[in-house]
């Protein structure tokens, strides 16, 4: 939810982050019989490789948590040292699906330092993530970091052959369920919760699922609770806001939105486009030159839209540790709900289906791309042709957040989690606090350069 989103995932810009910091965790030792209160029940606690100021050890879950397959995981934990923390343990959750938490803490620590005499910063590489990612090959040189790339039909097969039956257990409910093990593991009774983009939605999802265990939340580029909507109908209009936002933040003279529009209608290239805009709103959330090309294209001239595409793919690589892709496909096709049904439905049966909301999609709902765009995205069609299997119940979509305190975080910028999705998370939320930076792309606190998303965060922690 790509991303991330994935669109959830939103994981375009892990790279940087992760880049120039490499932690690993010590052999884990056995662990102990009960949960020290303290976190005792984290086995093999030494200094992290690399980043000895951190203490890093592991968990060991169920595979299946209903225990009718048998099998466990290692999952690797990071933390700072301040175990008697006042306020208690602060737990950050990666994006993705697919991005790891453990290589992170060293840039997250740095963005919550004043929190942090407060909190003990928690951090742990989800299953399927990390130094023990699942392993795609194709579907990883296909997509790289983007969520929205189209992969090739035979890295798919490729990738839900490797993973086997077993891919029905690496859905957001079990990672949810693993997360409660941790706080168990960590002896604490409630845990603050601080996420970005995927990790908003299962921070949603723990919250719905343990609400006695929550003393608040962060949500950071939000993905509703209801997940994401693999034909991105709120992404596709938002477009237009974003790029006229930064056209007229930094003067430009032309309408990028109807450019687009004109654009697309000729060359059918939607999908690619907005792949690129989605990856390249790290490197700049003014997103310069793109009007330019935009306009160029939509007068018969795309060479400047074309390199401006390519140049933007070429730098979308990155490897499984960094972001799996194997662990975001079978992530994304165990929670989504497609214009198919859900991975529960016959293979058979889902292209028909696809055609005709194809079909069925309005100018007015995909503007300024077209249906094609809507059912043409990597999120979508990596699952399009994924085996069947059962998928995990999702919480009735009426449910509210338990009434805590959430601070819901934005950028006006953002095409990974447009706000409007903030917005829908909102209305689910009891007397929520809204923040949107101007100015602002994907994930605020780590990447803004306006402080306000920081501050705001500092401030809600620290009531």
């Amino acid at each position: 939810m790509t991303s991330t989103r994935g669109r959830v995932a939103a994981l375009l810009g892990a790279v940087a982050m992760v880049a120039g910091t490499t932690l690993a965790t010590t052999p884990a030792l056995a662990a102990p019989a009960e949960p020290a209160r303290h976190g005792g029940g984290i086995a093999g606690q030494a200094p992290c490789q690399g980043a000895p100021e951190f203490t890093c050890g592991t968990i060991t879950v169920p595979l299946d948590h209903s225990g009718a397959t048998p099998g466990t995981l290692q999952l690797d934990v990071a933390m700072t040292g301040n175990a008697d923390a006042p306020k208690g343990d602060l737990l950050f959750l990666a994006g993705g699906p697919g991005q790891p938490g453990v290589p992170l803490i060293r840039r997250i620590a740095s963005k919550l330092t004043p929190v942090l005499k407060d909190y003990r910063l928690i951090m742990f590489d989800q299953r399927g993530t990390g130094e023990r990612a699942l392993q795609c090959p194709g579907l990883q040189e296909d997509m790289g970091s983007s969520d929205l790339a189209v992969p090739r039909k035979q890295s798919i097969a490729d990738c839900a052959a490797t993973l086997g039956p077993n891919a029905r257990y690496y859905s957001s409910a079990d990672t949810v369920a693993d997360m409660d093990l941790l706080r168990q593991a960590l002896g604490d009774r409630r845990l603050t919760i601080d996420g970005v983009s995927y990790g908003t939605f299962v921070a949603e999802r723990y919250a719905l699922a343990h609400p006695a265990h929550v003393a608040r939340l962060v949500l950071d580029s939000v993905v509703p609770q209801q997940g994401y909507d693999p034909l991105d109908l709120i992404a596709l209009p938002a477009t237009a806001r974003v790029l006229r936002t930064a056209c007229q933040a930094t003067g430009c003279s032309t309408d990028p939105a109807a450019d687009l529009a004109t654009t697309v209608r000729t060359y059918g290239n939607g999908a690619r486009i907005l792949d690129a805009l989605t990856s390249y709103e790290f490197a700049d959330p003014n997103y310069g030159g793109v009007p330019e090309a935009l306009h160029e294209a939509a007068a018969g001239q795309p060479a400047k839209l074309q390199a401006f595409i390519d140049d933007v793919r070429k730098n979308d690589a990155a490897p499984a540790e960094f972001l799996s892709q194997g662990l975001h496909a079978a992530t994304l096709c165990a929670d989504g709900s497609y214009p198919w049904g859900t991975t529960d439905t016959p293979v058979e049966g889902r292209a028909a289906a696809l055609e005709r909301t194809r079909q069925r999609l309005t100018a007015e709902q995909t503007w300024p791309y077209d249906a094609a765009t809507a059912t043409g995205l990597g999120s979508l069609l990596v699952c399009l042709d994924w085996p069947r299997e059962p998928v995990p119940p999702a919480p009735p979509a009426h449910r509210k957040l338990p009434d805590v305190p959430v601070l819901l975080l934005g950028g006006d910028r953002d095409l990974s989690t447009p706000y409007e999705w903030l917005y829908q998370q909102a209305k689910s939320t009891h007397k929520p606090q809204i923040v949107i930076v101007p100015g602002a792309a994907h994930s605020v606190q780590t990447r803004a350069a306006d402080p306000a998303g920081r501050q705001a965060v500092y401030d809600f922690l620290l009531k």
